[in-house]
């Protein structure tokens, strides 16, 4: 089971900082990424969103493949496979992009916009959905982040969540006693 994290911080591209970051654990095989997504919000309190699979290029491409053969294929029955594979690339890219901008993949858009909406202007966040990862090394590597992020969401264990908090230099809200 996956595990969802939304670090909020403080810079516009810091996130995409962390997320380069990520990518290099990942590298590493310190951590395994099902997702990643930065949301950005500028000084006029728009959200962007930076996908980091983008799923209209991943369809174009295996439409144009897919296609280009089927074209090819019908294009020998009538004598002419390089008008099938060029009709045919042309129809299954466009198809492939429609269905891949139509397409949701990981964490669910609009509960990231959601959270986004609640982020400061001029500020990021990082969501990202961790299959596995080694957390020692992985948080030992965060802390280059410490006093500029803070955790607004996670699935993690109460314990881990703490050690994440930590790592990120959150001071632990403690009940304090009533005089």
């Amino acid at each position: 089971m996956s595990d969802l994290i939304v670090i909020g911080f403080d810079a516009i591209d810091e996130a995409t900082a962390a997320l380069t970051e990520c990518k290099a654990l990942e590298k590493e095989y310190l951590l395994d990424l099902e997702d990643a997504v930065v949301v950005v919000r500028d000084a006029a309190g728009k959200i962007h969103l930076q996908q980091s699979v983008n799923l209209e290029k991943v369809g174009a491409s295996y439409g144009l493949f897919s296609g280009g053969f089927w074209g090819a294929l019908v294009g020998l029955l009538f004598l002419n496979p390089l008008a099938g594979f060029v009709a045919g690339s042309v129809v299954g890219a466009g198809a492939g992009a429609l269905a891949g901008s139509m397409s949701d993949y990981g964490i669910d858009d609009k509960f990231i916009k959601s959270l986004g909406a609640t982020i400061p202007v001029n500020t990021s966040a990082l969501f990202i959905l961790v299959r596995k990862s080694q957390p020692e090394k992985v948080l030992a590597d965060l802390k280059q982040f410490k006093g500029h992020a803070r955790v607004l969401q996670t699935s993690l264990s109460p314990a881990d969540e703490e050690k994440l908090r930590a790592a990120l230099g959150e001071v632990a809200a403690k009940a304090t006693p009533a005089a």
